[in-house]
């Protein structure tokens, strides 16, 4: 008689002790050896602190902002400051209205007229202005003139006639076009560039130099004993002799 598969199922349970009990895996040195030398089941996992970005992009931000205020603050005390302290902490500038304001007088007068300061400051002069629109003269100008727009608040820039011309050129470049400015050479000058405005004056060496940008920016106008009169009209003649 054939065996039945169910007896030898059962004979094979005999043969391993027990019913239907699944042959144990082999130990695994390797892994025991490693949980006892950690001293648990598994190793756990160290979680490092990160770094704290929060804070320190709060404190670049803090810094960011400081700075801002320090220039907003600069930007705006200079621009409150009165203009004539502005215009007398240029370095090299000379302020004549507070030691020397008899030298400042404002009356008409005809015919040449003898100044304190040359190139002259302020003081009185000839009853026509000359034109300060951006003018640009090739030959030296009346003081008594001049003088008379510098009252209207333009700023005169002389230079030495030997000066070289790409330096004349660079001067002319900061008047063309520009209100209440003009330029021409002056005979005698103790600095190869001088600019003068109403009670004020700056000796530069070059054109170059950035001094005459400030002078300019701030004299411009400010400097004026007659807010908003005009440098259209008046006299367009050079010559060192006023008209009339």
């Amino acid at each position: 008689m054939n065996a039945s598969p169910s007896s030898g199922r059962a004979a094979a349970n005999r043969k391993s002790g027990g019913k239907g009990r699944k042959e144990a895996s082999p130990p695994q040195p390797g892994r025991a050896a490693a949980n006892r030398r950690s001293g648990s089941k598994g190793r756990k996992t160290v979680v490092r602190p990160g770094r704290p970005w929060g804070f320190t992009a709060a404190l670049v931000a803090v810094g960011v902002l400081a700075v801002a205020i320090i220039a907003y603050g600069a930007v705006t005390w200079d621009g409150i400051r009165p203009w004539s302290s502005r215009l007398a902490a240029v370095s090299g500038v000379v302020d004549y209205t507070s030691p020397r304001p008899a030298w400042l007088t404002a009356e008409h007068r005809n015919g040449p007229l003898t100044y304190e300061v040359n190139p002259s400051v302020g003081g009185n002069h000839n009853g026509a202005w000359q034109y300060c629109n951006g003018a640009v003269y090739d030959a030296p100008i009346a003081s008594e003139h001049a003088t008379h727009s510098l009252e209207h608040g333009a700023v005169w820039l002389t230079y030495r006639p030997d000066l070289p011309a790409e330096q004349v050129e660079q001067l002319a470049e900061r008047v063309r076009g520009v209100d209440y400015m003009m330029l021409s050479p002056y005979e005698g000058l103790d600095a190869p560039i001088s600019l003068q405005a109403w009670g004020y004056r700056l000796t530069v060496d070059s054109a170059d130099d950035g001094r005459i940008d400030e002078f300019i920016r701030v004299a411009r106008v400010n400097a004026s004993l007659e807010p908003g009169a005009t440098c259209s009209g008046g006299v367009n003649t050079t010559g060192t002799l006023p008209v009339g």
